[in-house]
């Protein structure tokens, strides 16, 4: 959706008469129904003016094509400005351009693509302004198909107005080298430099010819991204898709072919336990998807996943436009109806009603989904809801695909790939955590490696042992110690202590915690690690659950000040206490269960409670001299 549109001609008009922002405000208002705050405006007003600079030359056709404020398909990016005619070969060419009102910014080692500058009233970690354009440029070459077919030449590019470039500028800094070679940043006094840029690309102009193609073109991924994740996923095996695995996939594969032919809603519901390859049928159905030109993308709430897969698939490669394909389940706000081919949702017992920082926009994240795909699948284990706000439920889906006339279809997987295999040590610690009574009362002859620690300095260096083969242990803990944002990337200072032991919580970067070298000096929580696997994990149980009077006793006053998980429990408490109880017993059970399934060969645990401790020992010891359960 462009916002404004018109000829070089008629932006200059509206820039000298004062009105391009007040056009633009007023067609936000009629397009997107939201109003534009004051910040925004003046935005408008400080950047246009420059372009208005920039353009002013006679070498920039009058009749070349101008757009602002391009609202990418199915996605809350919108590009800033875009210029459209013909070269001297007469071939179709737009040049995209990021504006910034930045004046200074610092560079971020160690991290792909980004920056840190003043922003939003704060300074914040950001992408670099040359990767944002390039990969605002790719991601219309990638998907549509209008600009694929007319073979329309993007033109990426930044202009930091503002900005007064220096010797050794960061913003140059050779880091960045492969995102400036495909996308220049001009800084202030860089007119004639951008002038030129856009006089190489645009020589005659189209009469805005080719940005309505484009805004009017079909999505479809290109020919060159189907090859790309195919490529991706084939030199991963561990996405090799085994069992029911494999049933489930031709299943779903078979209802998105039905929906492209018939044009009709289903939604399928695939319910499975930890382990049991959820998340590697979605990465297979993404690729696979996407070969068969259907838009297809992955969304979950919790970015951890989403930057875990979307790295795996891309292997070494920094530049790539695979992560347009991943989603957060907020994406869908304000989605047309069926505007995406599948949306195939990870862990969707996490979904939220409300989307947005404040979790005040949209009406329901499974029935905003349901509404933009064709096919809405969700992989769904209900005793993986983890805080208050998790509404996520076969019932709910249900409800809402209802709603949205799609039919649903449900499907089971149980053949477990976690904890080696074992669906005998998840039904054992569902009846020794209280969550459902099973027949599994000890562990005997599960090949599981799982350990009761007396001390947490013991279980740490046990762990840190076991990843020094591969990378792939990790140290987590309950959320029962405060997570202040002073320090939250400096790995000396410990937020978690029990005694004389100290630990940080993972670093507040954009680098995973599941695959940083340095994660293991760390600490993960619920929201770090849920959706992911490891080899080995160390669990450290907080005060938030004890055993005490032979009874498992969950205390969500235990929990951390930071800790949103558990939001609004206080107020409900005093309204609806038997409620308000049960459901803290339901996050505090169900975020230990999925803490202490993130193993797929073993579980050490240090519990804080005494009793706690005696009790899991207790728990474990029924098990016969042969079986692989040892205790410290």
């Amino acid at each position: 959706m462009i916002i404004y549109s018109g000829s070089k001609a008629d932006f200059m008009n509206e820039v000298v008469e004062d009105t391009i922002a007040y056009s633009i405000r007023d067609n936000i208002q009629e397009k997107m129904h939201r109003k534009t705050g004051e910040a925004e405006f003046r935005s408008w007003v400080n950047s246009l003016e420059y372009m208005y600079k920039v353009l002013n030359d006679d070498g920039i056709p009058q009749n070349s094509g101008i757009a602002i404020e391009y609202n990418l398909p199915n996605t809350a990016k919108r590009v800033d400005f875009l210029v459209s005619g013909y070269d001297k070969e007469r071939s179709a060419n737009v040049v995209v351009i990021e504006l910034k009102q930045w004046e200074k910014l610092n560079k971020v080692e160690g991290l792909d693509g980004l920056v840190e500058t003043y922003t939003g009233g704060a300074n914040r970690r950001v992408v670099h302004p040359s990767y944002q354009a390039w990969s605002y440029a790719q991601m219309i070459k990638d998907y549509n198909e209008y600009a694929q077919i007319s073979d329309v030449r993007l033109w990426p590019c930044a202009y930091l107005h503002n900005y007064l470039r220096t010797h050794d500028d960061p913003l140059d800094d050779p880091i960045y080298k492969d995102y400036l070679d495909d996308a220049p940043a001009f800084a202030k006094g860089d007119v004639k430099k951008l002038r030129e840029y856009i006089k190489n690309a645009v020589m005659e102009g189209d009469d805005s010819e080719i940005l309505y193609e484009i805004d009017n073109g079909r999505i479809k991924p290109s020919k060159s991204l189907q090859d790309a994740i195919v490529g991706m996923l084939e030199s991963n095996p561990e996405f090799n898709l085994i069992d029911d695995q494999k049933v489930v996939f031709e299943r779903i594969m078979e209802l998105s072919r039905l929906c492209e032919k018939d044009g009709r809603k289903r939604t399928l519901i695939a319910k499975g336990g930890p382990g049991t390859g959820k998340t590697v049928i979605a990465i297979n159905l993404l690729a696979r998807l996407t070969q068969e030109g259907v838009f297809a993308q992955y969304c979950s709430k919790n970015s951890a996943p989403r930057t875990v897969y979307a790295r795996k698939l891309k292997g070494h490669r920094t530049k790539s436009s695979i992560d347009n394909m991943f989603k957060g389940s907020g994406a869908y706000v304000d989605a047309p109806n069926n505007i995406v081919g599948a949306i195939l949702a990870d862990e969707a017992h996490r979904l939220n009603e409300k989307s947005g920082l404040y979790g005040n926009q949209g009406i329901n994240q499974i029935h905003e989904i349901i509404h933009a795909a064709k096919l809405s699948v969700f992989f769904i284990d209900e005793s993986q809801r983890v805080t208050v706000k998790d509404i996520g439920s076969v019932n709910e889906i249900k409800h809402w695909a209802a709603a949205n006339h799609s039919a649903v279809y449900e499907e089971e997987l149980s053949s477990q790939f976690r904890c080696n295999g074992s669906d005998g040590y998840l039904a054992w610690l569902d009846n020794v955590l209280d969550i459902r009574e099973t027949a599994n009362f000890d562990i005997a002859e599960i090949d599981y490696d799982f350990k009761v620690f007396d001390s947490p300095q013991e279980m740490r260096q046990s762990i840190i042992e076991k990843n020094g083969h591969s990378n792939k242990s990790r140290i987590l803990a309950g959320y029962c110690w405060d997570w202040p944002k002073s320090g939250r990337s400096d790995t000396n200072i410990h937020d978690i202590k029990i005694g004389d032991f100290e630990m940080s919580w993972n670093l507040s970067s954009d680098e995973s915690f599941a695959i940083s070298s340095t994660s293991i000096n760390e600490a993960g929580c619920i929201h770090t690690t849920q959706g992911l696997e490891f080899e080995y994990v160390g669990v450290i149980i907080g005060n938030d659950l004890r055993y005490e009077n032979h009874h498992l006793v969950t205390d969500y006053t235990k929990r951390a000040k930071t800790d949103q998980s558990i939001k609004g429990l206080k107020k409900m408490e005093s309204a609806d206490p038997e409620r308000a109880h049960k459901l803290a017993d339901e996050v505090i059970k169900n975020t230990y269960r999925t803490l202490m399934t993130r193993g797929m060969k073993g579980c050490y645990v240090y519990a804080t409670d005494p009793g706690l401790r005696q009790y899991l020992k207790e728990c474990a010891a029924t098990t016969t001299h042969y079986a692989l359960i040892t205790l410290a």
